[in-house]
């Protein structure tokens, strides 16, 4: 049980104390309601940008990282398609500084058109070393736009392409800020060895002085239902072929997510799932073999991902991946093997939570979406799914008509 308490700023800022007094340190977890769902078609990459600027310096700090590293903290943040999340770790004595740090650049960035350049460089760099120079690393800016027609999913957080993030103008910067990172359009949990009064007074003392931004009211295009196979082949100097098989699912927080979620584990969750069993240790058709899904705060994809040995076509591993789904869904599964996944999952949660920050992070994420106590009933839900369910959700999800199907062909082959 991760025990929490609350309280909202007059600007809206909403902040949660987690407190575990087992150690000296003291963690600050901001996450601002903006993703690259978020986005406009024309301007993407520009949460992803901006996780960047907000480490550039702020009107009174010009240095974020200097002062954080002479009281012993540090501090990093990531984005993703729903969120954008920052936070420090520092020795709890120090944790006024954090509040110093956060709510200055949560007031206003500097602005600086030096500070834009430069991470404007760094962004476009990262998108050529992880998306376009490696091998594979163009797999999401092919797969999602064969998945999603209309749904901003559609494009990678990195951006559909890198002239929208040379493009930026600082008044494009500015109008993003102004929508996206104010107190109202925030969660910050503050976790570790503090206390609810200690951190009542420094968010007054810090935070409350932001003013509040117009309220943001997220209205995004729906995803139609996918009613036939989507195809796509695709070539470039890689190892070896691969197979990639994308199906519609429902979101992190839909009742029939974590059925989904556990009938993935089945089939492609370790060596001993279905699919690895099956076409890597017997038949010796792959050589690696995974089933996951994204984790979506809107519907989002139950993915199968594979490297197939040399010599095998796309076309004959497709088909004996659709052998073990058929057969899946077909014969079903013993209680035993729904029972082990579980309880595989439920120890990940667990474990995951052992460090403070964790359950910062994830408590911020759960209060975002509107169920602060969806942490604490998680481990609960995922024993309560049934294999009617997952049976249910295995004939709905797995079907030929939901996939999206990439073949990513080895140019060397």
């Amino acid at each position: 049980m991760i025990n929490y308490q609350s309280f909202t700023l007059n600007n809206g800022l909403r902040v949660y104390v987690h407190e575990d007094h087992s150690a000296p340190t003291a963690v600050m977890n901001i996450l601002y309601d903006v993703g690259s769902r978020d986005e406009t078609p024309d301007q993407t990459g520009f949460a992803h940008l901006f996780e960047h600027l907000m480490f550039g310096g702020s009107v009174n700090i010009p240095s974020y990282d200097e002062p954080l590293q002479q009281v012993g903290g540090d501090n990093n943040a990531f984005t993703s398609p729903d969120i954008t999340n920052y936070y420090i770790t520092v020795p709890s004595v120090n944790i006024e500084t954090a509040f110093w740090l956060e709510s200055d650049r949560m007031l206003s960035l500097s602005f600086d058109p030096k500070v834009l350049d430069v991470q404007q460089k760094v962004v476009i760099e990262e998108f050529k070393q992880r998306y376009l120079d490696q091998p594979y690393g163009d797999v999401w800016m092919k797969l999602r736009p064969l998945a999603y027609e209309q749904h901003p999913y559609l494009w990678p957080t990195i951006g559909k392409e890198i002239a929208h993030i040379e493009d930026a103008q600082m008044s494009d910067v500015k109008a993003f800020f102004k929508k996206f990172y104010t107190p109202n359009n925030a969660v910050m949990v503050v976790a570790g060895d503090v206390t609810l009064d200690q951190v009542k007074e420094l968010s007054e003392k810090w935070f409350a002085p932001i003013p509040a931004g117009e309220p943001y009211l997220r209205d995004l295009p729906k995803e139609p239902k996918q009613n036939q196979r989507r195809f796509l082949e695709t070539s470039a100097k890689v190892p070896v072929d691969a197979l990639y098989m994308a199906f519609h699912m429902p979101g992190r927080f839909d009742k029939n997510y974590l059925a989904v979620d556990l009938m993935g584990d089945m089939l492609g969750r370790g060596k001993s799932s279905r699919l690895y069993e099956q076409l890597v240790n017997k038949e010796r058709i792959f050589n690696t073999i995974d089933a996951y899904v994204l984790g979506s705060t809107d519907p989002g994809l139950l993915v199968i991902s594979a490297k197939l040995v040399q010599g095998v076509s796309l076309e004959s591993a497709e088909e004996r991946v659709w052998s073990v789904i058929d057969n899946f869904i077909r014969n079903g599964f013993e209680v035993e093997e729904l029972t082990k996944v579980k309880n595989k999952a439920e120890s990940t949660l667990v474990f995951s939570e052992t460090e403070v920050l964790s359950r910062a992070m994830n408590l911020a994420y759960a209060a975002v979406n509107g169920d602060p106590d969806y942490i604490n009933k998680e481990p609960e839900l995922i024993q309560k799914v049934t294999a009617s369910q997952v049976s249910e959700m295995s004939k709905r999800i797995l079907s030929r008509d939901n996939a999206s199907v990439l073949y990513y062909k080895s140019e060397s082959a």
